[in-house]
């Protein structure tokens, strides 16, 4: 992680930040979850076939996160306990450093969406195996985990918006473009 102090929007100079694989991966990974939560019980095959291909993302995004460019390594992202509570603190006192990767609470929610998802994913599969056909409480914990992932992606939605405007940068133009401001 690498901070960068607070500069202005009108900064030209930018930076490749988030790889073509990073950016192919979130969008698809928002279509395909949305689209199997859309289709619900009801998607029956198609709910089947989005949900493995959620779990084929992710299990490709953990891969990048091991040998990717810089800022898709977790090695650069995930913070240690002390600096995410310094992180928070700071974010507090409205005093956060803008990171040109992700923020320690971005990292933390990148994190938390991945083990969710595998979670969701996992259950799902487990669901049309022999031993847990037709069995409510298994399907009970994949709806739990589908609508915490929902959830987590809200709150990812909102730090998104509130870190954008906290910085006078769109993070979402970021993640179409992979660049990102640099400096004044």
């Amino acid at each position: 992680m690498k901070p960068v102090s607070t500069v202005s929007a009108s900064s030209a100079e930018t930076v490749r930040v988030w790889d073509p694989l990073v950016r192919i991966f979130h969008w698809s990974l928002v279509l395909v979850f949305f689209g199997a939560y859309a289709l619900g019980d009801d998607g029956d095959w198609w709910h089947q076939a989005l949900g493995y291909t959620a779990l084929g993302l992710v299990a490709f995004r953990l891969a990048w996160g091991l040998v990717g460019t810089q800022y898709a390594r977790f090695s650069s992202f995930v913070p240690t306990p002390r600096k995410m509570i310094s992180y928070l603190k700071d974010l507090v006192a409205r005093r956060e450093a803008r990171h040109l990767g992700h923020n320690p609470a971005g990292a933390v929610m990148i994190v938390a969406l991945l083990l969710m998802l595998i979670g969701t994913g996992t259950t799902g599969w487990l669901l049309t195996s022999d031993a847990f056909w037709g069995s409510e409480a298994l399907e009970e914990v994949h709806e739990g985990f589908a609508n915490g992932t929902l959830f987590l992606v809200g709150l990812h939605i909102v730090g998104v918006i509130f870190s954008s405007l906290r910085h006078r940068e769109n993070l979402v133009r970021a993640m179409v473009t992979g660049r990102k401001r640099v400096k004044d």
